[in-house]
């Protein structure tokens, strides 16, 4: 019953920009920290953007900051994260998760995940 379902993912081009979105279900994530990662093919998870549920602090790792906005909709039970000016290096399968107390880009620390949703960058 709880769950975390990814959308937005897709092809475009060097530069262009995407939203994901997290939409939960069978809980609510007013409570929980929101972390969005991501993984290539052969590479560790990465930690690459997370926000606070007490006062919406936000976390970027060097490699999107700058370029990637994560942000809450409580009301609408979801989350998201706007990513511009994107790269091939961004080429990845995104995924949500959320935790209680959760910070940082430590996938130990988060509690629920999606099932990932793919982004690939490229002419």
């Amino acid at each position: 019953q709880v769950q975390l379902v990814e959308s937005g993912g897709g092809l475009v081009q060097p530069g262009g920009s995407l939203r994901l979105s997290c939409q939960a279900s069978g809980f609510t994530l007013d409570y929980y920290a929101i972390g969005w990662f991501r993984q290539a093919p052969g590479k560790e998870r990465e930690g690459v953007s997370c926000i606070r549920s007490s006062d919406d602090t936000t976390y970027y790792a060097d490699s999107v900051k700058g370029r990637f906005t994560i942000s809450r909709d409580n009301a609408k039970n979801t989350a998201y994260l706007e990513m511009n000016n994107l790269e091939p290096e961004d080429t990845a399968v995104y995924y949500c998760a959320a935790g209680i107390g959760a910070w940082g880009p430590n996938p130990i620390d988060y509690d629920y995940w999606g099932q990932g949703t793919q982004v690939t960058v490229s002419s």
